[in-house]
């Protein structure tokens, strides 16, 4: 099937690699090296750091997640395009090129970024409409060992924050994922009988600590997924719109994430006012589309961003979770900023404060609902 060849369609002189390491597994960081044989040079880059600290932290305290689950491949996509577009720079090419298929969103993401330089960009699979088939086949055929092969051809992403699965028989929204796609989470029926609590400790919307253990981001996240994960927590199996349009079929795996945002949103409800948290849920929806698009130099990004890290000065606290099966439910959280006081609310105290007393509702009470009577009334006339 695949043949190619004219200097394999492009015939460009010298093919520089990059990869870049955003928290994935030690064995995909080890395909990079075991294929860089094939390049005239190959450039490897740290950015897990970086990854965390410029979007996961931001993408906690924002509560990002679309269309109900928590964004990993999508926030990781543009650190990639940077660093590759630097390597570009230094290297003097003259093309950037990436392996996205003309459906998909990461397409969109990568040039999103490469678009700011002046250099071509390069997608054989896009341009030629490839297939998968051929991609796996071309593959083999070059001596490239591939994880997906034609019995199982699932597409995976992973990083520190998830791990995305897609293709196959799964491209069938019918079909069940078959449990051997699943390396992070263990089967929610297999998990542990009596669960686990684990603690976290936010400061300013961070978590900097597990279990009463201070942690940087990266070192927390990666026990997080360990622990949640033995407890079949963080998949999801969902349907998806892409930025194109179309609907896909995907599967996640995201212990920490789905963790730690629940976590980090029930806190919120103990610290902030109404208000506060009325307009956040806005703020929480324009930073997702934006990102998930991968829009992350878009100046309405920078502007939420700001919004967002202004909200969290009150987001202190402890929030406790409980892992059990394939769920995490939080059971308890304190803070000190909380404006939550249990002598207002308890049924056994007769005043909310010394100056409000529970007889000062009646008033209140007299004009709530008053225009949704006044126009029964009309109507019954």
């Amino acid at each position: 099937m695949p043949l190619l060849r004219d200097d394999e369609h492009y015939g460009y002189d010298e093919v520089v690699g990059v990869t870049v390491d955003v928290g994935q597994p030690e064995d995909d960081m080890e395909e990079a090296y075991d294929r860089a044989g094939i390049l005239d040079e190959h450039r490897v880059i740290d950015a897990s750091e970086e990854f965390v600290d410029e979007l996961i932290l931001p993408l906690i305290k924002a509560n990002g997640s679309y269309e109900g689950y928590p964004m990993g491949t999508s926030v990781a996509r543009p650190i990639i395009a940077r660093h590759c577009l630097r390597v570009a720079e230094e290297v003097d090419a003259d093309a950037l090129a990436h392996g996205c298929t003309g459906k998909g969103n990461d397409q969109l993401r990568f040039e999103a970024v490469w678009r700011a330089g002046e250099f071509e960009i390069i997608a054989p699979m896009r341009e030629m409409n490839l297939t998968r088939d051929w991609e796996i086949e071309y593959a083999n055929e070059h001596g490239l060992d591939v994880e997906a092969t034609k019995e199982e051809p699932w597409s995976v992403d992973s990083n520190i924050w998830s791990r995305s699965i897609e293709g196959g028989e799964m491209e069938n929204p019918a079909n069940e994922p078959p449990e051997e796609i699943f390396e992070w989470t263990a089967s929610p029926g297999d998990a542990p009988e009596g669960g686990e609590v684990a603690e976290i400790e936010f400061e300013e919307g961070v978590p900097v600590a597990l279990d009463g253990e201070r942690m940087e981001g990266v070192e927390l996240i990666e026990t997080l997924n360990e622990i949640a994960g033995e407890h079949g927590v963080g998949r999801n199996d969902m349907m998806e719109d892409r930025v194109l349009g179309l609907k896909v079929r995907e599967v996640y795996e995201h212990p920490a994430a789905t963790t730690l945002l629940k976590a980090h949103a029930d806190l919120e409800s103990l610290v902030f006012t109404r208000s506060q948290l009325k307009f956040k849920s806005v703020v929480e929806n324009e930073w997702s589309d934006l990102a998930y698009a991968g829009l992350v130099d878009e100046p309405l990004f920078d502007d939420l961003n700001a919004y967002v890290k202004s909200s969290q000065e009150a987001v202190n606290g402890t929030v406790r979770v409980k892992l059990h099966k394939g769920t995490a439910r939080v059971v308890g959280r304190e803070s000190d900023d909380a404006l939550y006081s249990e002598d207002m609310v308890s049924f056994d105290t007769g005043g909310v404060t010394d100056d409000i007393d529970q007889t000062d509702a009646v008033g209140f009470a007299k004009y709530h609902g008053i225009q949704g009577r006044m126009r029964n009334a009309q109507n019954d006339r």
